[in-house]
């Protein structure tokens, strides 16, 4: 047995093989999501506790079907892999594949075995191997490649231990190549490997096979790299398909005795239930039931917690008013920092909800179909089918969403893509929906089961991808883009859903909104608070007598006349000056000052409206168990005007459409900056989405008014 001790442990495997389940069983919740350096590609990393007591490090790498990379995705893996001096260069290799899909995953294996990197092959979905008729025998498998093949299952943990154990105890590493690449132009080779030290010949035939992916070598010498190849010409397409070929006559000899096959195998239950998935009729019909399953959930389930959620903090506030001597400090925390906890907070139900439901869909196979499905019909309006991944992530946060896209190789479809993503309805609206929907929607059921803010929940999402659709066939239009790219996937068999992944996902997501939003809205929520409550000297001492001049304090109580003293106070504080300075373009939208002060600070990040609403109305009233709770404040809102409600239907209708549309996310507007490396992309997209909010906005309300 080798004496080495394993540091660092890679993950790879196939899109689909289970690699990220067994990156979850090793890791648990001791994981973080970083970027690779200079890239926006996500960066799993984790650390997992090994049978000898060591602490090891553990990377999750991209999906990739081979070392020839064609994507952002497969160049990270080729680049950890080829570059010896990169940070994440592994002491070993697990190479999670799919028995149910072997030969088309050891093709992958057999190359990072040739490069020389100790390596273990982990067997998964052998029930589901078994289930297809497929019998496989790990031990004929090791026996051929002369390595650790351990079986286990990603589902449910099962030999994960025993991965564990191997890579505690160390083993020896085979030197023998599974590919003999010396006639593949040795004089190539041989300089390659003098000029960069390299002892590994297939590491020294991919810096000649793919030079310009070489990161870590300056450009002049990547430039001398190919005038070598040339020079000797070195036949690029030629040898990659000689080495797929030879690989795959030698993965063959392997499965003709390591696999036996059940000839009388009846046909799975994936192509049945795909049958019906996908049918081009009743395909759509059942994913926008389930649409409607996840929205009618998101309001029915998540309502109890997240009014306990609301009267916890509004009791914890008044608790604190009531208990604490009368400062500024205290109204800092009554009146700014706990109203602004309670805006994050009392979301997370409806998120956890709504990402539960997002990974169930991905983790039974479903998603692969909604892709399938929706590529059909986008076809139809002249997006790429690979837009359709990204749209779709959209619907959770479109800065991954953009992320995705590096995968569309036409760069016109590409930009056009990244411009219309943020118009799908991503989890940040999702506050701002329901709360503006709780107030104008009653709380109905159709039919005696359908509830009716659901349906105009649903109704939000499915016009933001109308719009968004809409919004692709104009852009493509102007950038002229006439040519059209194939769509291309793998449709994963059916699973049942990995429990721990699910919660993993619900764990991670609610994190990422409350620490990541809410730091965003706990900041906004003090710098408001501080805002509104000051303001010019002379106009804040003057509350008191124009209370005393306006109003017959004689039929007012003491609570009544302080309300008075407050609404002017925070009028004329610097928020309510900022208010008021965008009130007359604002007017027309059926908005307010304090409106306007949410229109202002939300552009950093759409669900602030919410804390900010909160913070606002927090301190508009001195009787914080009056009306505590911000819906119920924003419900008793009047119009100075008109004495009416304030929160009207065209009002709540000309807000949901404003912030469908407008574009209200600093960081979507810096991730596609970052992704078209220029400002002009993201200054389109944040004018064209602003035109397109304000004036879906008037048309609203001037039509409803």
């Amino acid at each position: 047995m080798s004496e080495k001790k394993f540091e660092r442990i890679a993950l790879v495997g196939n899109p689909n093989s289970g690699k990220s389940s067994v990156f979850n069983h090793l890791t648990g919740l001791n994981q973080k999501v970083g970027n690779f350096p200079g890239v926006t590609v996500d960066k799993k990393t984790g650390y997992t506790r090994l049978p000898d007591g060591r602490r090891v490090r553990v990377l999750d790498l991209p999906g990739t079907y081979s070392l020839y990379p064609r994507s952002l995705d497969e160049r990270v893996v080729f680049d950890v892999l080829i570059d010896t001096l990169n940070e994440d260069y592994p002491d070993v290799v697990v190479v999670v594949a799919d028995a149910a899909n072997l030969k088309r995953n050891l093709l992958l294996f057999t190359q990072i075995k040739d490069l020389g990197i100790p390596v273990i092959l982990a067997l998964n979905m052998l029930d589901v191997s078994t289930n297809l008729g497929q019998k496989v025998r790990p031990i004929q498998i090791a026996k051929h490649l002369d390595v650790p093949v351990i079986s286990i299952n990603g589902r449910t943990g099962e030999g994960i231990e025993l991965l564990k154990k191997a890579l505690s105890e160390g083993f020896d590493v085979s030197k023998q190549p599974v590919c003999d690449i010396s006639s593949f132009s040795p004089e190539v080779i041989k300089a390659v490997q003098e000029k960069y030290q390299i002892e590994n010949p297939y590491r020294a035939y991919l810096y000649a096979q793919q030079w310009r992916f070489l990161k870590h070598i300056p450009a002049l010498e990547r430039l001398e790299i190919e005038k070598t190849a040339k020079e000797h010409l070195f036949q690029n397409e030629f040898y990659q398909s000689k080495e797929t070929i030879n690989r795959y006559k030698y993965i063959d000899k392997i499965l003709e005795e390591a696999v036996e096959y059940n000839v009388q195998e009846s046909r799975n239950l994936t192509r049945k239930l795909d049958k019906l998935f996908t049918h081009r009729i009743f395909g759509y019909v059942i994913f926008l039931f389930i649409l409607f399953l996840i929205f009618q959930a998101i309001f029915s389930w998540a309502s109890t917690p997240m009014d306990f959620i609301d009267w916890s903090f509004s009791e914890l506030a008044s608790f604190l008013h009531d208990r604490l001597p009368s400062n500024k400090l205290v109204d800092l925390l009554t009146e700014g920092i706990i109203p602004g906890i309670a805006g994050v907070l009392i979301f997370i139900p409806q998120i956890a909800i709504l990402f539960a439901f997002i990974a169930l869909l991905e983790e039974t196979g479903y998603m692969a179909r909604v892709v399938f499905l929706m590529d059909k019909f986008m076809r139809r309006f002249g997006l790429n089918g690979k837009s359709v991944v990204p749209l779709i992530s959209g619907v959770a946060c479109a800065i991954p969403a953009i992320m995705s896209t590096r995968t569309i190789d036409n760069w016109k479809e590409r930009i056009s893509t990244i411009l219309v993503i943020p118009l799908m309805s991503c989890s940040a609206r999702l506050p701002v929906y329901t709360i503006l929907i709780a107030l104008v929607v009653p709380k109905h059921y159709v039919f005696g089961f359908l509830n009716l803010q659901g349906l105009v929940l649903m109704g939000m999402y499915l016009l933001g991808f109308l719009m968004a659709i809409v919004s692709a066939v104009v852009i493509n239009k102007i950038l002229q883009t006439r040519e059209k790219s194939y769509f291309i996937m793998e449709m994963p068999l059916y699973k049942f859903p990995r429990w721990k992944n699910v919660g993993l996902t619900i764990v991670e997501k609610s994190k990422t909104f409350a620490f990541e939003a809410g730091k965003v809205i706990l900041a906004i929520s003090i710098i408001l608070w501080a805002l509104a409550s000051y303001g010019p000297e002379e106009r804040m001492q003057a509350a008191a007598q124009y209370v005393n001049d306006n109003y017959d304090i004689s039929e007012l109580s003491d609570n009544e006349i302080q309300d008075k003293i407050q609404a002017y106070k925070l009028e004329n504080s610097y928020a309510g000056i900022l208010g008021k300075s965008i009130e007359p373009v604002i007017e027309p939208l059926g908005y307010d000052w304090k409106m306007g002060i949410a229109l202002i600070t939300s552009f950093a990040a759409r669900e602030v409206f919410v804390g900010t609403m909160a913070t606002i109305y927090s301190i508009g009233s001195v009787d914080l168990e009056d009306e505590a709770t911000i819906k119920n404040r924003m419900k008793a809102e009047k119009d100075p005007k008109t004495g009416e409600r304030k929160y009207t239907l065209p009002v709540a209708i000309s807000l949901l459409l404003f912030y469908a549309f407008a574009m209200q996310c600093m960081s979507t507007l810096a991730i596609t900056w970052r992704e078209t490396k220029s400002w002009k992309w993201p200054m389109i997209q944040l004018v064209y989405m602003s035109v397109l909010a304000y004036v879906s906005a008037l048309l609203a309300y001037q039509v409803l008014s």
